[in-house]
């Protein structure tokens, strides 16, 4: 936690902070609260604030670590009791929404997760349970909302997603989960990373390192150190990207395959292949980036059909860059057809770009034919 206040500059949860719509108001420092409204103003489709560097940061408040004790203290003896059921209720309907949402895109029935909340997890969270119950309620809790950031992203809404990742976070730091908060910090890491914002990519990703490194998870620390590197690849920084490259190859080899509940224990050897061979193309290795995204079709078996359709249109971008315009076409025809029906911000980015560097191609052959799928989607 000092690591956080002092890098990332967190002010403390009474500061006034903005509403996600964009109403300046003193928050209470309750997250709780802070995350249910946050999915009854999603429900009403209210506008949120744009995405920005800035307000990532200033979006993650000191977590009140005392939360779950003193709302034991002060529950009302009318309220719905709450035991491990309902905490495995809501792993489960993570777990399941999820899974469609990886093999779908964001896209795809993110209501459910938002009206889920609203309607199931509201009463539990305001219900009475023991501070062990509190705990496990609270981080079950934040994996749901992570993924209705991810999910907000995934679908184009990236002011959304910021505050449902720092709310997330919240609620793992207070049930005093550091896997989660890495997530957490990780999940606006990547977003920072995807918008460009360097500076605060960086400093997201340390932070998100130094707040696992005291768990004994070398798949959970693969998952955060290749992102440190990625934000370091983007910001130029050549030598911490290949240090945290390598520090999380070692620990993605010494991990067990088997995925748990967690997000962290998702992350797959062929999910760090094709992080590791994006940053392995942005540092200029195209043969290693290729090569690694190879590893990740082969062995991911991409079980996903989002996360192999990414990787496709990766590959093709590589390939063209090493001037194999043929490797290229195959590569995103092959993109086009794993991509059909996936409703997903990012391979939407993937079909603009690729159809940004056909132009570039104009009467090479194979070119037109391709652009007309292309367009037709």
């Amino acid at each position: 936690m000092p690591f956080l206040i002092d890098v990332l500059d967190l002010r403390l949860a009474d500061a006034e902070r903005r509403s996600p719509t964009g109403e300046g108001h003193p928050a209470s420092g309750d997250t709780v609260a802070s995350v249910l409204a946050l999915g009854r103003s999603d429900v009403e489709r209210r506008q949120f604030l744009a995405a920005s560097s800035g307000y990532a940061l200033a979006a993650l408040g000191l977590p009140d670590l005392d939360s779950i004790t003193r709302r034991t203290r002060l529950q009302s003896g009318g309220a719905v009791r709450v035991g491990r059921g309902e905490v495995a209720a809501i792993r489960q309907m993570t777990r399941a929404l999820g899974d469609a949402a990886a093999e779908l895109g964001g896209g795809h029935a993110r209501h459910l997760v938002v009206h889920y909340l609203n309607a199931d997890v509201d009463r539990w969270l305001n219900g009475t349970w023991t501070e062990a119950v509190g705990r496990e309620l609270y981080a079950a809790t934040s994996q749901l909302v992570h993924l209705a950031g991810w999910m907000a992203q995934d679908e184009g809404n990236q002011g959304l997603a910021q505050q449902y990742y720092a709310h997330s976070y919240g609620l793992a730091a207070e049930a005093r989960d550091a896997e989660l908060s890495a997530t957490a910090l990780r999940g606006l890491a990547v977003q920072a990373i995807d918008l460009g914002h360097r500076a605060a990519a960086v400093r997201l990703s340390e932070a998100c390192v130094d707040e696992a490194k005291h768990l004994n998870d070398p798949k959970a620390m693969a998952y955060y150190q290749v992102t440190l590197s990625d934000a370091a690849a983007q910001d130029g920084d050549r030598r911490t990207a290949t240090y945290y490259l390598a520090a999380s190859q070692t620990n993605i080899e010494r991990s067990t395959p088997e995925p748990g509940e967690s997000w962290a224990s998702h992350f797959s050897i062929g999910r760090w292949a094709h992080h590791s061979g994006m940053i392995l193309a942005q540092l200029g290795d195209y043969e290693a980036a290729q090569d690694h995204f190879h590893h990740a079709l082969d062995i991911h078996g991409l079980d996903r059909r989002r996360s192999r359709a990414i990787v496709l249109a990766d590959l093709g971008t590589v390939r063209l860059r090493q001037d194999d315009v043929d490797g290229a076409l195959a590569a995103w025809h092959e993109f086009l057809d794993c991509s059909d029906g996936i409703r997903s911000v990012k391979v939407e980015d993937a079909v603009h770009d690729m159809r940004a560097r056909l132009a570039r191609l104009h009467g090479a052959a194979g070119v037109a034919e391709l652009d007309d799928r292309a367009s037709a989607r």
